[in-house]
């Protein structure tokens, strides 16, 4: 291998990584935003809401996030009414195309494991906030949704994850994050193992920070599992 060429593809490639991040944050929050709203639609007991939400998750984890990617960058383009509208301005922009497609492809797979998180939250907790007087609200912002938030976590973490890697398919609309520098490189050189390389390390790089902030904020959640700290005996006491 060339490791002259391999430093130099990645200093290329470095410069691409914050639009990557930027993709992939984005993302992660509103796709988190749309997830939340998604799983009280299916637990809301409205029928109309909860196949409504159904129906989502259903389209959005049975299509590829390609054919999505596609048929919102380049299907949507095709109607009249599109081009006339106020959206356009955000629609005919690949950035913003791409963060939508993201969007609500994320927010289809997190919404299923904020439900389950939700559910995970034991009855009695909710009673006994109720016996307490809490309202609804009051009960759902203290009890439910910190338990929830701590039993989805690991499993939204590796949703994360995945979106990260999905931004990758961003370059097929000339968006040039890590993998559209890595292939506008290769179509130079034809190089493609050192370059794929170099960008497989990086992705795997961002991937365990993130892995490591999910387990960090993991610990912070769960107090009631960190071994409890012995005392320090007082200088003097009789042993």
């Amino acid at each position: 291998m060339d490791w002259s060429f391999m430093l130099s593809t990645f200093v290329s490639l470095v410069g691409a990584m914050p639009l990557t991040l930027q993709l992939a944050a984005t993302s992660i929050f509103f796709g988190v935003l749309l997830a939340l709203a998604l799983a009280l639609l299916r637990l809301s007991g409205v029928p109309a809401l909860a196949w409504f939400a159904r129906g989502y998750v259903f389209v959005f984890r049975g299509t590829p996030l390609l054919v999505q990617i596609f048929l919102i960058y380049y299907g949507l383009s095709q109607s009249p009414a599109v081009r006339h509208s106020l959206l356009w301005p955000i629609l005919r922009e690949p950035y913003w195309c791409a963060v939508i497609a993201l969007t609500l492809n994320t927010a289809a797979y997190a919404s299923e494991i904020i439900r389950g998180g939700l559910l995970s939250v034991p009855n009695g907790q909710v009673e006994a906030a109720r016996a307490c007087g809490m309202t609804r609200l009051m009960i759902f912002r203290r009890i439910v949704l910190p338990l929830a938030i701590r039993q989805a976590l690991p499993g939204y973490g590796n949703e994360m994850i995945s979106m990260v890697k999905a931004t990758s398919l961003a370059s097929i609309i000339t968006l040039m994050e890590v993998t559209g520098v890595a292939a506008k490189i290769i179509s130079e050189t034809y190089r493609a193992i050192e370059v794929f390389i170099v960008a497989g390390l990086i992705y795997l790089t961002i991937n365990f920070l993130l892995t490591r902030f999910v387990h960090v904020v993991e610990h912070l959640l769960s107090p009631h599992l960190r071994a409890p700290r012995l005392a320090a005996p007082v200088q003097g006491e009789a042993k």
